[in-house]
């Protein structure tokens, strides 16, 4: 491509965005309220939109286009996803097809004509960046090596085999290393041991040889224990312990003991987890168990293992009285965390003990460099005196590949610690549709999307050594055998080099990776989208990580546990980088399908727009190709925001609800007390809350490249360049930290900041040892040598260091109140934003399934509180309030999981009168209540029944006829009200006790507007008149019902197709339809 081709696109692209970063608009109050009435078209809704296993055409993205835009959103991300078979079966259209091309230009095009703003994810697949496109020099890759033992004093000639691996090929050298043979390790074997076992297990002596698998628990047994007993005839010296497992998966607890005085008495205790051998959690599958042991002699060793799953076993267990670098696999990123989930502590490991005799260490000095003298396979070298162990290095690729990904779109992993090979992977895939499609026909693409990161670790790349150099101020060669688990100067040097071997990674993986694909998108005159953190071998630091993007996003689930950890990943990532729009993959499921509405994933959503989420991304929309065919395409996983779901016609009520929330969320600066410092050490995907925070706080994480190069105080506050603030920032549970940052914290506090925590030991770094470790002593000397042990805390310049008390003692010593104050039991969650230090929003929300009143104390002064309600827009003053010592208490009465902004914006007088509910919230005055004469209609292209009557509002499931009990689409409720205008006070509302799914509600012919959420009610004010009322209630529901309903139908006679079919003709039925009592209520406000 001509560089010329770029210019244009790359200099309008960067004078936009000079233009919305300069400067951001401050709205005005009246500005604030219009905007919350009247969501403005820059607040967008976004989806994920699955293009799934070949099921595309031309006319279902066209339709599925203008189905999102009628529905309020107005971004859409496009990922090509493959699933397995059974999963989604196939489609016909097969990726980068002539018509997948063309399908692609067809939706650019539309998408274009619509004003949709595109994202493409940047390889098949949603994790993470290959493509068949990417070659095995370009690839993840980690430092592989074969060893060989030669006896020196003449020239050698000898060949180095290459490591076993499927890309043995594609094996690139690195460097050649000859180090003096450390001595013969002792180990135990069958003609010196004897190996026993309780109970009895067949063929254990063969744990020792290797030479036959030795399953632990052959009949299932639940919650079995097993001991190994190893009885030497000499005593060995035991210093390392390696455990190779069978590929059944185990995860247990185990402990080494040794016999002294006719008793056991425990070594170690460890785990031993060998249950997940994908690639994304380590290249080496069924790396070894390493554990380091001191120095231990004894004629009896016993090794049990606890709760040992069915079928579990061991290959070989090897005792040797040579050290090892105790869980290398683990720290080289070899074998990573094998769930979802690696909370704060995951990669951190104990001290390892001192190696009793230094003959058994490498020493670095005697590491030779022989790379020279390989020629191909061949080494010929005048090897000096002595016997010697070969070592030869090189990178093989990880293995991974993108996915989920149909076969002709999956491709190895592009290096994650390359800028080359990061924009080479971007041009060869999303460079060839810039230049395919004409750019009038894709001005709609704006977004490169990077989905959280599930293809694990990497250890080496093309520039490692030198940048490894460069950053770190010594030569990485002579530690090299440290891959190996070889002990290289002593357990805590080998330790050292590993710690910096992954801070780099994760480095690069920020910078290189993720800085990479954004400035190559610059270039493009694209911006990046990325979740910020990994759930399968995430190798980076979350913060930095998602620092580096244009965007960040979090992720959570529906129901269920995800997202607990990954949103606050996010909102803090955003507000510690300046980030103001934070998104999240929202509302994913697992299992079922179809059976989910909005009314079920508020909560979950509510909770984490507590937490800072403000940019929402639905989860998810699959294309639609056959309109022949419903519910149509779907998947395993995923709520089904697509216009072929029955309740689709309505999701412009949610989305709008979520689009004022969003709009709301994103005003003005996240207010949080609590900055909780993460660590330096990597891997890391969440940090830790300790002490915890109490109730009526907020916090975020933050990390050492922003408290280095962006933290400073004012005004007694943590304060960051864009103005976010803290009081406190809290040091979490470790004993290192890098001389350059505790110098920085050193500084922060003499100009006034809070700091709690307790005093760093020494650094993790082999950088500038031992210098460093006695500045980390001497600078935690001057520090906390100052605190006054009965009040644990000092005065230092003009901040404070605190140890060893709670967060809630912090606050009382630095007089700094809830900022929501909230009874313990309170159900209630919340957030909060500050427009300009003139206005706040607190979003609050319950968090139960009943109505709650409670009375917060918000820590605003000399403000009235106003409710804002985000599902209808309205808002009213809330005349009940008291100025407390704390701030402003206000009566609060939220429905089940209702939420609501609660805005201080303008002057009020303090008020001495008692707090009232009543006057926040007036008991209705019922004007109509009915629940008889209800014509109910349902539509016959939905196989619907001719229409009935209903004399009472109730679950169509329960109906005896199986068109209705098993209906699925719109059903229209019709009836009439007598209204006497006199005794309507204030403003009337329609309101129904339940319903399922969701409502749009006519009045006198006019759309008034819908419901969809507790309360379920809609105001009606301005569209009532007196006399007799018409009214129509449009509800859809979902899809289950007709779906179990048509699988107890001979197969011929089934309507409803599904790619993924999770329901069985004996499931049950779900809850459907409009349940009354329908109440007409005035309200006197």
């Amino acid at each position: 491509m001509k560089k010329a081709n770029l210019i244009l696109p790359l200099l309008l692209f960067f004078i936009a965005l000079n233009s919305s970063c300069s400067s951001s608009l401050i709205p005005t109050s009246i500005e604030l309220e219009k905007g919350f009435v009247n969501i403005p078209d820059s607040i967008q809704t976004s989806i994920y939109w699955y293009w799934i296993s070949d099921h595309i055409s031309k006319e279902g993205v066209i339709k599925d286009l203008q189905a999102m835009k009628e529905a309020g959103i107005n971004r859409a991300f496009i990922g090509n996803i493959g699933l397995d078979d059974s999963e989604a079966g196939v489609g016909n259209v097969k990726f980068y097809s002539d018509e997948w091309w063309e399908i692609l230009h067809a939706a650019l095009k539309t998408a274009t004509d619509l004003g949709i703003d595109i994202g493409i994810f940047n390889s098949p697949g949603w994790s993470q960046s290959g493509g068949p496109w990417v070659q095995p020099e370009e690839a993840m890759r980690y430092l592989a090596y074969t060893k060989k033992n030669i006896i020196g004093g003449d020239r050698i000639q000898v060949k180095l085999e290459r490591p076993d691996s499927p890309y043995q090929d594609s094996f690139q050298d690195v460097k050649v290393l000859a180090f003096p043979t450390l001595p013969g390790a002792n180990a135990l074997t069958l003609q010196n041991t004897k190996v026993t076992s309780n109970p009895s297990i067949a063929h254990i002596e063969s744990i020792i040889t290797g030479s036959k698998e030795v399953i632990l628990n052959p009949n299932h047994e639940p919650g079995k224990n097993v001991s190994i007993d190893f009885s030497t005839t000499d005593s060995f010296t035991l210093r390392s312990l390696k455990i190779y497992t069978t590929e059944v998966g185990i995860d247990s607890q185990a402990k080494l003991e040794v016999e002294e005085g006719g008793e056991y008495k425990e070594i170690t205790q460890f785990s031993i987890a060998r249950f997940n051998p994908a690639l994304n959690v380590g290249f080496d599958p069924y790396a070894p168990i390493v554990i380091s042991t001191p120095s231990t002699r004894g004629n009896k060793f016993r090794l049990t293992l606890y709760n040992v799953a069915g079928g579990a076993g061991l290959k070989k267990v090897l005792f040797s009285s040579n050290p090892c670098v105790e869980r290398y696999p683990e720290k080289t990123l070899a074998k990573m965390h094998q769930t979802p989930l690696p909370f704060w502590h995951e990669y951190q490991w104990d001290n390892q003990p001192i190696v009793d005799e230094s003959n058994l260490l490498v020493d670095a000095t005697s590491v030779l460099d022989i790379t020279e003298f390989l020629d191909g396979e061949v080494l010929t070298w005048d090897a000096p005196e002595g016997n010697w162990t070969i070592l030869r290095t090189g990178m093989l690729p990880t293995g991974v590949t993108n996915g989920p990904a149909r076969p002709e779109a999956r491709g190895l992993e592009i290096d994650k610690m390359s800028k080359t090979h990061v924009k080479t992977h971007f041009e060869a895939f999303l460079g060839k549709i810039y230049e395919r499609i004409p750019a009038k026909d894709r001005a709609c693409w704006k977004v490169v999307v990077q989905d959280s990161y599930e293809t694990g670790g990497q250890n080496f790349t093309d520039t490692f050594l030198e940048d490894f150099e460069a950053r770190y101020g010594y030569n990485p060669v002579p530690f090299l055998p440290i891959y190996s688990g070889i002990v290289v100067e002593s357990q805590e040097i080998s330790d050292r080099f590993l710690w910096d071997m992954r801070r780099l990674v994760a480095d690069k993986i920020a910078y290189d990776y993720v800085g990479g694909l954004r400035d190559v998108s610059h270039q493009y005159g694209l911006t990046t989208w990325l979740e910020n953190y990994g759930h399968w071998g995430f190798p980076g630091e979350f913060l930095q990580y998602g620092g580096q993007s244009d965007e960040i996003g979090g992720e959570f689930w529906s129901e269920g546990s995800l997202g607990d950890i990954e949103n606050r990943a996010a909102s803090s990532c955003g507000h510690i980088y300046g980030k103001n729009k934070i998104s999240a993959e929202s509302f994913t499921a697992g299992g079922g399908a179809y059976h989910r509405y909005p009314a079920l994933m508020k909560q979950r959503g509510d909770r984490f727009f507590s937490e800072g989420i403000n940019n929402t991304l639905l989860h998810l929309y699959i294309c639609q190709p056959y309109e022949d065919k419903e519910p149509g395409v779907n998947a395993p996983f995923a709520n089904e925001f697509n216009r072929k779901n029955t309740w689709y016609p309505h999701l412009d009520l949610f989305t709008t609800y979520l689009k004022r929330v969003n709009y709301m969320l994103q005003q003005g600066l996240n207010v949080a007390d609590v900055a909780y410092f993460i660590g330096e050490d990597t891997p890391k995907m969440t940090g830790i809350t300790d002490p915890e925070l109490p109730k009526g706080y907020q916090f975020d994480y933050i990390n050492a490249e922003v408290i280095e190069r962006d933290l400073f105080v004012k005004d007694g506050l943590l304060t960051l360049p864009h103005g976010t603030q803290y009081k406190v920032l809290v040091l979490p549970p470790m004993d290192t930290m890098r001389p350059e940052l505790l110098e920085k914290i050193k500084e922060l506090i003499h100009q006034g900041a809070v700091v709690l925590g307790n005093p760093p030991k020494r650094s993790p770094s082999l950088e500038n040892f031992p210098n460093a470790d006695e500045i980390i002593q001497s600078l935690a000397d001057e520090l906390w040598g100052k605190i006054d042990r009965d009040k644990k805390y000092a005065s230092i310049g003009l901040g404070k260091l605190m140890q060893g008390i709670s967060l809630e003692e912090v606050f009382e010593l630095i007089n700094v109140v809830p900022d929501c104050k909230l009874n313990e039991e309170d159900p209630i969650l919340y957030g909060h934003r500050k427009v300009n230090n003139q206005f706040d929003i607190y979003f609050i929300t319950n968090q139960s399934n009943e109505l709650y009143r409670f009375t917060p104390e918000f820590r605003v002064k000399g403000l009235s509180p106003e409710l804002w309600n985000p599902v209808s827009g309205a808002i009213r003053e809330l005349k009940s309030f008291q100025f407390t010592d704390g701030g402003t208490a206000v009566p609060i009465q939220l429905d089940s999981y209702e939420s609501a902004f609660i805005v201080f914006r303008k002057q009020a007088n303090e008020t001495k009168e008692a707090l009232d509910i009543r006057i926040n919230y007036p008991t209705p005055h019922v004007l109509a209540e009915f629940n008889k004469g209800w014509t109910v209609s349902f539509d016959p292209e939905k196989r619907g029944p001719k229409a009935i009557v209903m004399d009472e509002l109730v679950d169509i499931t329960t109906h005896t006829n199986d068109s209705i009990k098993h209906y699925s689409g719109t059903i229209q409720y019709e009836n009439s009200f007598e209204l006497d205008h006199k005794k309507a006070l204030g403003r009337v509302f329609l309101k129904a006790h339940d319903l399922s799914a969701m409502a749009k509600v006519e009045v006198n012919g006019e759309l008034v507007g819908g419901f969809w959420t507790a309360p379920y009610q809609v105001d009606i004010t301005d569209y009532i008149t007196s006399g007799r009322n018409q009214i129509k209630i449009e509800v859809t529901t979902t899809w289950v019902n007709r779906i179990i309903g048509d699988l107890k139908l001979p197969i011929e006679e089934r309507k409803t197709w599904l790619t993924f079919q999770p329901w069985n003709e004996n499931d049950g039925l779900h809850k459907s339809g409009l349940i009354g009592p329908v109440v007409i209520e005035s309200y006197d406000y």
